[in-house]
């Protein structure tokens, strides 16, 4: 038997457990791995031997202690939710008799293609597993030991309690079992590409499951011409550098233009992270002198639109909120986007205008995050429209289906 028929069992199993067996599983996932830290750092290194010191992907790839305990935090944290099933959405009962039930229940297979994040690992499996999914992970050969050792832990966890450890399956690091995931109708009922760009554009082309989108973050912050200075500081530090290779980092400052004085005090401490500023000629002119010159580039047309998940930032001038309205709906991804005003009508139609999974109101873009949000954790963020938008979490896992119950009703 191969892995899609074993998961699609072990979806079916799942299904049958009740919310304590998996409560239960989830926290025992939890112990072990704080209890097997030691054995996942030693695999994690492997894994950050081999890829260059300077890439700023590495702090996605990096586990530490810490993380390992956040993480374990993060699934007691889900087990302490609230079953996502069996929710009763909407109920009817017809002139006939009829009693109509709109019941939330799992997807079933949930496929999961990612890059080098090996915490995704631990996410998805406890999300699914509190959904009752079971899930297929394709991680990156970059992440290949972290999420190895990670699995092989959650597995060994459910097969001594007694569970089917199909449901949770690591697939191996090469396109060919990418591929195979993409085209396993029947067997898997969504898969969800969590990355860059280039990864969603090649599973929603070449996947013939349906596929929802997560991941790419071009984030921008609009500090309006009634901007305050001291807010507008901090939430471009704290969302540029808080992790830079993460999508809710902020990727382009836009100033209304009659705030260009402030511009110097709005990236002041940037400089002390070392970040770069492709900016535009009012903005470069108003920084001149007041950042260290070897971090002030020009902005050329690729600075704009572009996810950098580094220590860089573009910088665009607009002469009325209209303008970065516009030039939002023109770069943006539809992830997360802020403004910075103190004027209410502002901040209103900047609220009502922007086409984004996130808009925030003097609020740092780095709080797009599940566990941020209150749900636990996240399998992603959508930043489609259908079926879900924003962090994904447990109640995004589920679809729901019809319950018809009666007492020998027959149609005319």
């Amino acid at each position: 038997m191969d892995w899609k028929e074993n998961a699609l069992n072990a979806s079916r199993t799942l299904n049958l457990l009740g919310e304590d067996e998996i409560n239960a599983a989830l926290l025992a996932v939890a112990d072990e791995a704080v209890a097997q830290t030691g054995r996942l750092l030693e695999a994690n290194a492997l894994d950050l031997a081999a890829m260059d010191a300077a890439n700023p992907l590495r702090d996605r790839l990096l586990l530490t202690r810490e993380r390992i305990e956040g993480i374990a935090a993060d699934m007691r944290h889900v087990a302490s939710l609230p079953s996502p099933l069996g929710r009763v959405l909407s109920e009817t009962v017809r002139p006939n008799g009829m009693t109509l039930r709109k019941v939330s229940v799992p997807f079933g297979v949930v496929g999961i293609i990612y890059e080098a994040r090996p915490n995704v690992s631990f996410d998805v499996a406890a999300l699914c597993l509190k959904s009752g999914n079971a899930c297929v992970l394709k991680g990156g050969s970059d992440a290949w030991h972290s999420n190895e050792a990670i699995v092989q832990l959650i597995r060994s966890v459910l097969s001594r309690r007694g569970n089917d450890p199909h449901a949770v399956t690591l697939l191996p690091a090469g396109h060919e079992a990418a591929a195979e995931l993409m085209q396993a109708t029947g067997y898997v009922d969504v898969i969800i590409p969590r990355g860059g760009r280039g990864l969603i554009d090649f599973v929603r082309r070449h996947s013939l499951v349906p596929v929802i989108e997560t991941g790419a973050g071009i984030c921008h912050t609009y500090f309006d011409e009634y901007g305050d200075t001291d807010k507008g500081e901090r939430i471009v530090y704290n969302a540029k550098t808080r992790r830079v290779s993460v999508c809710n980092a902020l990727d382009c400052l836009i100033v209304h233009a009659a705030r260009l004085a402030e511009l110097p005090a709005l990236c002041r401490r940037l400089a002390d992270r070392h970040v770069t500023l492709y900016a535009d000629p009012r903005a470069r002119t108003a920084l001149e002198g007041r950042y260290p010159a070897p971090l002030l580039q020009p902005a050329t047309d690729e600075s704009f639109g572009t996810e950098f998940l580094d220590y860089k930032m573009a910088i665009r001038t607009v002469d009325s909120p209209d303008e970065a309205l516009r030039h939002i709906a023109r770069y943006g991804s539809k992830h997360s986007e802020c403004i910075v005003s103190e004027r209410e009508e502002r901040i209103a139609r900047f609220l009502r205008t922007v086409d984004a999974a996130c808009v925030y109101a003097n609020v740092s873009t780095a709080f797009t995050d599940g566990a941020q949000f209150g749900l636990g954790a996240e399998i992603g963020i959508s930043t489609q429209k259908l079926h879900a938008r924003g962090p994904m979490a447990l109640a995004e896992l589920c679809t729901y289906k019809w319950i018809i119950r009666g007492d020998g009703q027959v149609r005319e």
